[in-house]
């Protein structure tokens, strides 16, 4: 037996064979809320730029990803109202990729005497010839 309805009286005289209502309803006014939210939190990461906090910028810009991100999922992707099953899945998926990224990171350690410090000759000459004065990209050198 089928979840739709097939006649005008099941229906209450609607048209047979419509579909059911699937999905989570979320009132507008939440939309709204967290829409507005997520603009909030841009201007603040905005913001944040132009303020020197020193190295704390980076923190305050990753925690607003971080609530941005928690928002979306929470939100627009259901997973406020979603079974806890799918939830675990994509924590679980997130912290993989974490360690994934964990173990690269580690990794190019180990290859930090290979990674060309400065700029080449030639590509700052053709730099300075193309667009004279621009900024050129100064790197420590790596020191253990």
């Amino acid at each position: 037996m089928s979840h739709t309805a097939t006649t005008s009286q099941e229906t209450g005289g609607k048209t047979p064979g419509a579909h059911p209502i699937v999905g989570h309803l979320v009132p507008t006014w939440l939309l709204v809320f967290v829409g507005t939210a997520l603009l909030m939190l841009t201007v603040i990461t905005v913001a944040v730029r132009y303020i020197d906090i020193g190295e704390f910028n980076i923190v305050v810009a990753l925690g607003v990803a971080l609530v941005k991100a928690t928002l979306v999922c929470l939100f627009f992707m259901h997973l406020r109202w979603d079974r806890s099953f799918n939830t675990l899945v994509f924590v679980g998926s997130v912290v993989l990729v974490l360690l994934m990224m964990a173990f690269l990171i580690m990794d190019t350690n180990q290859y930090r005497d290979l990674q060309f410090v400065g700029n080449a000759p030639n590509a700052e000459a053709t730099l300075q010839a193309n667009a004279p004065g621009a900024p050129v990209a100064r790197f420590k050198p790596y020191s253990p």
